[in-house]
């Protein structure tokens, strides 16, 4: 499952605790990513998923859902 690995992924990258990874968690406010985490959250996702992620699609990473529902709609593709 997608959401799984994305927790996996932010939980590493942002060194949050992993009960507060859920899908209506804001990256920013909830889980406290600065702007360094972004990026490095971004080149995990991209490795892990085999995708490119353009920075115009990264301003709508706003929710852990956001995240998932991007690469379930583009790893489909």
């Amino acid at each position: 499952m997608t959401f799984d690995k994305v927790k996996e992924i932010i939980v590493d990258t942002i060194c949050c605790n992993e009960e507060e990874v859920v899908l209506t968690a804001d990256i920013k406010e909830d889980l406290g990513a600065d702007s360094l985490d972004a990026v490095e959250l971004n080149m995990a996702l991209e490795e892990a998923f085999k995708i490119s992620i353009p920075e115009e699609d990264l301003v709508n990473f706003i929710t852990v859902e956001d995240i998932v529902d991007y690469i379930d709609k583009n790893i489909a593709a």
